[in-house]
């Protein structure tokens, strides 16, 4: 579930505590201008473990919206098999009430980019392009993903903009290296979605996620290399580039504040993991 940019802090070391090599190496590069994390992005093994529990089930989830989508189903069915299950698992359906939003995930249809609400009136169409955006709650710990289903047949323009965005996730993620930085792989995501001709939207982004719904960074997808947070291992969070057919803007409806919806009414796709920064890289903690 994306959010809207907001301000990231900088790394602090309390007086007297001794330094690591990795508080040497954060220190040294916020003394160069950077954006760094602060200690409690870096999660501990047990938060990672608990995590990573919320993101099996949180992926069992989206594997029972992949068996049960078709045609003719109405977006408040999906809403209510995520309940369902998350819930006869042991899980809480984080977006439930989340701010006063009023469903257990997401169903983001064609022209709309996110935090479309279910609705029994809401019926599939055969060609219909739908992102279901899921985030799990397991003993206190968040994971989050989506996924983008066609229904039936679509348009050729359809199956590439679907293709492209789960593309720009993965070549997102590929960018992201121990100590890298947000930008980085911001530039990689908007590289590819512009040479297939389509767009980033900018106003939205992923987030850091583990401990609670929303962390920081700010993981925007648009932008420059050596730009953004410094992303060091420990730190938890999703990558989700929302790619446009058409412009990149976007605006809020406000019937309900909070489905987001493509200014030109062009089709709109995303793709969502919560990933895990390691030594070596990302981990996928909702595969």
């Amino acid at each position: 579930m994306g959010i809207f940019n907001k301000n990231p802090r900088n790394w602090r070391v309390k007086s007297g505590q001794p330094l690591t090599e990795m508080d040497k190496r954060i220190l040294a590069i916020q003394n160069k201008g950077h954006l760094v994390p602060t200690r409690d992005l870096i999660k501990t093994p047990e938060q990672i473990a608990g995590i990573r529990k919320a993101g099996v089930l949180n992926t069992a989830v989206l594997d029972l919206v992949a068996e049960k989508i078709h045609e003719g189903m109405s977006t408040l069915e999906i809403d209510q098999l995520v309940y369902d299950f998350t819930t006869k698992n042991g899980g809480i359906p984080a977006p439930l009430n989340y701010e006063g939003f009023p469903k257990s995930c997401c169903t983001s249809i064609n022209e709309v980019v996110c935090h479309g609400i279910p609705d029994a009136e809401e019926i599939l169409e055969e060609g219909d392009i739908i992102n279901v955006d899921c985030t799990t709650i397991v003993d206190g710990y968040f994971a989050d993903a989506s996924r983008m289903f066609i229904i039936g047949k679509t348009t050729p323009e359809r199956e590439k903009l679907v293709q492209v965005a789960k593309e720009c996730m993965e070549i997102g993620a590929a960018a992201c290296k121990p100590y890298s930085f947000v930008g980085d792989q911001a530039a990689a995501v908007t590289k590819h979605a512009h040479k297939n001709g389509f767009t980033v939207v900018r106003d939205l982004c992923g987030h850091g996620v583990g401990n609670k719904f929303h962390e920081e960074p700010d993981m925007e997808h648009y932008g420059k290399k050596g730009t953004g947070m410094l992303l060091v291992p420990g730190m938890v969070f999703t990558i989700e580039p929302m790619i446009n057919a058409g412009g990149w803007e976007v605006f809020v409806d406000s019937e309900d504040d909070w489905t987001v919806v493509t200014d030109d009414y062009s089709d709109s796709a995303q793709w969502e993991h919560t990933y895990l920064m390691t030594e070596e890289g990302l981990e996928i903690l909702t595969y």
